[in-house]
C-alpha cells in the first residue's frame, strides 16, 4: 500500500473527487433506508370509541429524523479525511472500481486486506455495516494510522520470507502437501501462514480478500508469497460459497506468478491496470475439486 519510500503518491484532484462521490452516494443510501415514515391513526376510527386517553408527550418529528440519520464517526472522519488531503492511494480510479463493483454487491461482508494505509478508511467506509480487517507488517506504521483513524481494525504480522526466496518457495508450493485443502493453521506447506495471524483471522470466512502488502519491492523485503497463498487457501477452505481475491502490483515478478500459480488462471475474473481478481469457489463444498481448475 505505500511506495518505495513508504510515502503515497501525490494524485489530481479529480480522483480525490471521485472518491467523495462515491462516499456520499452511500450516506445518502444509509440515509434513505434509515428513514421510517411515521403512521397516523385513522381519526374516523378514534371518533367513534368514546375513551379518555392520556395525552403522551412525544419528542418533535425533527429531533427523530436527526437522530435516526446520524452519520457514523468513521463515516464523517473518513469524508474529511480525503476532502481535505491531497495523498490519495496508489491504486488508480479503474482498479479501485474493480473492487468496488464487488463490494457493492456483497456489502456488508467480512472483508480482510493485507496492508494498512491511507486507503485503509475508504475500504471500511465502502463496506458500511461489514467487517474490515488491516494486517500490517510495521508496528509504528500501525500507531500511526490508528492515531489518525483510531476506528479501524487492525493487526501486527511478522513474515518470516525474503523476495530473494520467491523462486525456491514457488517450487516448493508445486508439492502435493501444497495442494491439500484445508485450515491455513494445521498446513504442512510452507507457504501458508500458519501462526503468524491472530485467531480473529483464522476463525472468519472472508467473503473479499485484499492483498496488497507486505512490501516487495526489493530483495530482503518480506514478499508477498505467503499473502497469496494463504489468500487462496482461506478461500478454498471455507465451506462454501465463494472469496473474492485481489492482487495489487501484479506488475512484480512475485505478484504475477504467485496469484497465477496459487490463485489460479482458471479463477481469474478481470485484470485492470496492476489489479488481478480472482473469484476462488470453496472446495469443502465440492470434494474432489482439483488446486486449480483443469
Amino acid at each position: 500500500m505505500r511506495n518505495k519510500t513508504g510515502k503515497y503518491t501525490i494524485s489530481s484532484k479529480p480522483i480525490l473527487l471521485t472518491i467523495f462521490i462515491v462516499l456520499v452516494f452511500i450516506l445518502v443510501i444509509f440515509v434513505r433506508s434509515s428513514y421510517t415514515p411515521q403512521t397516523h391513526q385513522n381519526p374516523s376510527i378514534s371518533s367513534d370509541i368514546n375513551v379518555q386517553s392520556k395525552p403522551t408527550t412525544c419528542p418533535p418529528v425533527e429531533h427523530k429524523l436527526m437522530s435516526a440519520n446520524k452519520l457514523p464517526a468513521a463515516t464523517a472522519e473518513t469524508l474529511v479525511h480525503y476532502v481535505t488531503s491531497n495523498i490519495t492511494p496508489q491504486q488508480t480510479y479503474k482498479e479501485i472500481s474493480v473492487s468496488l463493483r464487488v463490494l457493492n454487491k456483497k456489502s456488508p461482508c467480512n472483508f480482510l486486506v493485507f496492508g494498512l494505509g491511507y486507503d485503509s478508511p475508504m475500504w471500511a467506509t465502502l463496506n458500511q455495516g461489514g467487517r474490515t480487517v488491516f494486517l500490517e507488517e510495521d508496528k509504528s506504521w500501525i500507531q500511526q494510522i490508528q492515531g489518525k483513524f483510531p476506528t479501524l481494525e487492525s493487526y501486527h504480522v511478522v513474515y518470516d520470507t525474503k523476495v530473494n526466496r520467491a523462486s525456491d518457495l514457488m517450487e516448493i508450493g508445486k508439492r502435493e502437501e501444497c495442494k491439500r485443502v484445508g485450515d491455513p493453521r494445521v498446513s504442512e506447506c510452507e507457504l501458508s501462514l500458519k501462526r503468524n495471524l491472530p485467531d480473529e483471522v483464522y476463525d472468519v470466512e472472508w467473503d473479499l480478500i485484499m492483498v496488497d502488502a507486505p512490501t516487495g519491492y526489493h530483495d530482503e523485503a518480506p514478499g508477498r508469497m505467503k499473502a497469496i497463498y494463504t489468500a487462496g487457501l482461506m478461500g478454498r477452505n471455507r465451506e462454501e460459497g465463494e472469496t473474492d481475491v485481489f492482487v495489487h502490483d501484479i506488475n512484480r515478478f512475485v505478484e504475477d506468478q504467485f496469484s497465477k500459480e496459487f490463485l489460479c488462471e482458471g479463477y481469474l475474473k478481470e485484470e485492470e491496470g496492476r489489479l488481478r481478481h480472482f473469484t476462488i469457489p470453496s472446495h469443502r463444498a465440492r470434494l474432489g475439486r482439483p488446486f486449480c481448475p483443469l
